[in-house]
């Protein structure tokens, strides 16, 4: 294994020397620095992690804390992008990536104690209950810390514009001609609350009323039970002319039920549904859906939970925010 005592040696300096051009410090000349650090690449170099670590105090290992009902993981159709991002970025800048489990063998979850254990430098967290307790703990402990799509006062968040997603994809519909809208939303959460409030509050803008059946709830990325409650509101005497769904996934299962009941899309009855996962622009027809950037949101979390590690002091703890886009696609017709 090379050692920085030969690569010294290889270079005619001190060991100081190159152990400052490795570290990138700002005492040592930018061509001296570019020189060893060539000269360690070609002798195949790599520093012990685990030695520097216990010297500097920093692992560059960064938890990530991500579960949803349905344990998809990886898999996931949202979140999957967002920590391809997060990797993106963090591996960037040198940093690995560790999913947090359990951890220890509790019976009950205590996240703080596993991001110790494992000296974790900072952790990111997604799609989780955060009303949880120990979700809490770690919240309120001095980890840095990073949450996407939920804001606590004290934590630095990385959201996408759901309230104003759902503004630019309601009014897109009504504009399109549409006064009977169905929205089928998920279960509570933030995201949940900001979405509907926006899709209420552009109705009562533009003078219409939404019936209280019109409204249903179901879980995200259920596409039985969504498609349940899209069965049961077209059965409605006065069935709706378009009908929202809480994700591009489950929206699947509105096409189910349409063909189901015999309707076409969007001929007879319009849908759209919310992310911008691949597969809207695959499926036939494809769907009208509102694009959330979801690697952007990834590559934002690393680049915010690397600067609360590495420049504490300076680093802000708010909320930003990333934009997404309108995808029209081919289910939401347009009413004379």
């Amino acid at each position: 294994m090379v050692s920085l005592k030969d690569i010294a040696a290889a270079c005619g300096v001190s060991i100081a020397t190159v152990s400052k051009a490795l570290n990138n410090q700002s005492d040592i000349s930018s061509a001296r620095r570019d020189e060893i650090r060539k000269k360690a690449e070609e002798m195949g170099y790599h520093p012990n992690l685990m030695a520097r670590a216990l010297k500097t105090k920093v692992t560059h290992d960064i938890g990530v804390l991500f579960s949803d009902d349905f344990r998809s993981g990886l898999t996931h159709p949202f979140f999957s992008q967002v920590l391809e991002g997060l990797k993106l970025g963090l591996e960037e800048k040198g940093y690995d990536l560790t999913f947090i489990d359990r951890g220890l063998g509790e019976k009950k979850p205590d996240y703080v104690n596993h991001c110790r254990y494992r000296n974790l430098d900072g952790v990111v967290i997604a799609c989780v209950d955060f009303s949880q307790p120990s979700v809490i703990d770690l919240v309120q402990s001095d980890i840095p810390l990073v949450t996407i799509d939920h804001v606590f006062d004290q934590c630095a968040t990385i959201s996408s514009n759901n309230s104003e997603g759902m503004r630019i994809l309601t009014e897109y519909i009504v504009g399109q001609g549409h006064r009977r809208i169905a929205y089928i939303h998920g279960k509570p959460s933030s995201v949940t609350n900001a979405r509907l409030a926006s899709f209420f509050r552009v109705m009562e803008e533009n003078g219409i009323h939404v019936p209280d059946e019109y409204v249903r709830e179901a879980s995200y990325l259920d596409v039985e039970e969504v498609e349940k409650a899209a069965r049961e509101l077209m059965s409605l005497r006065e069935r709706p002319t378009c009908i929202l769904f809480p994700d591009d996934y489950s929206c699947i299962g509105g096409l189910n039920a349409a063909r189901a009941a015999g309707l076409r899309v969007p001929e007879d009855i319009s849908i759209a549904g919310y992310d911008g996962v691949p597969i809207v622009r695959i499926i036939s027809p494809k769907i009208t859906t509102y694009e959330q950037s979801m690697q952007e949101i990834g590559l934002a979390a690393a680049a915010k939970i690397i600067e609360l590690i590495e420049r504490p002091r300076t680093a802000l703890r708010d909320n930003t925010v990333i934009k997404g886009k309108l995808f029209p696609g081919e289910t939401v017709r347009k009413i004379q």
